[in-house]
Formats: structure tokens, sequence, C-alpha cells
């Protein structure tokens, strides 16, 4: 092996772009957000996958309430309150949903309004 080629697998990889937290965070949030919209566009028979998205935005939001409870964490009173709120009433809407007593679009919009504040705080940064 050259000493060109070991350069290249060793440093190769570290001039990939590296992926912010508030990168992870959107890009998770999307994802979920994503599958729960086309699943709700199924209808009932798209029952078993809103189902799978309602679970995965549940346990986010769950490590996001937890996050948020932390006493360490540095984020504003205000903000962590509001983010614990939003947190319990995913909680409670997604039981609605699956009950067939709801419709998914509130928590559509709450997932929207995160990302857009992270893309808003993203840009500023």
């Amino acid at each position: 092996m050259t000493p060109n080629v070991l350069a290249k697998r060793t440093y190769g990889q570290a001039s990939a772009p590296t992926r912010t937290a508030g990168k992870l965070e959107y890009d998770v949030i999307a994802r979920i957000t994503h599958k729960l919209k086309e699943a709700a566009k199924q209808g009932k028979r798209g029952f078993p996958a809103l189902a799978e998205a309602i679970h995965e935005n549940r346990r986010l939001w769950t490590m996001l309430a937890r996050f948020v409870a932390d006493g360490g964490n540095g984020l504003p009173e205000q903000l962590r309150a509001q983010i614990f709120y939003l947190a319990e009433f995913t909680d409670h809407h997604s039981t609605k949903v699956l009950a067939g007593d709801a419709n998914v679009r509130p928590l559509l919009e709450v997932n929207t309004a995160i990302l857009r504040g992270l893309r808003s705080g993203a840009a500023a940064a």
C-alpha cells in the first residue's frame, strides 16, 4: 500500500461534512414528520404505518421532555417549559389519533413548527 493510498484512507473521511447537533435534530424530526404525513395520506389502510410513525414521534417527544426536564439543561426556562408542554400534548393527542377520535394534523403542525424554529436558529447561527 502506497503512502498516498494510506493517507487518503486515513484522512479522507475527516474531510466529510460534519453534522451539527441541530442538523441531526432537524433530520430526525423531519423524517418522523414525513412518515406521519405519508401514513395519514393512506387513510384507514395506512393505519399500521400511522401507528408506527406515532410511536416514533412519541419516543422523540419523550426524549425531548427528558432533555428539557434535566436541571443542567442550558435552554431558557420558558422554552424548556414550552417544549415539555408540547411533549405532553403530543402524547395525549397521539392517544386520541390512535383511538380514531382525532386527526393527525395537530401532530404535524407541532413538528413543522419545531422544524421551522430549528431552521431559523441554524440560519441565525
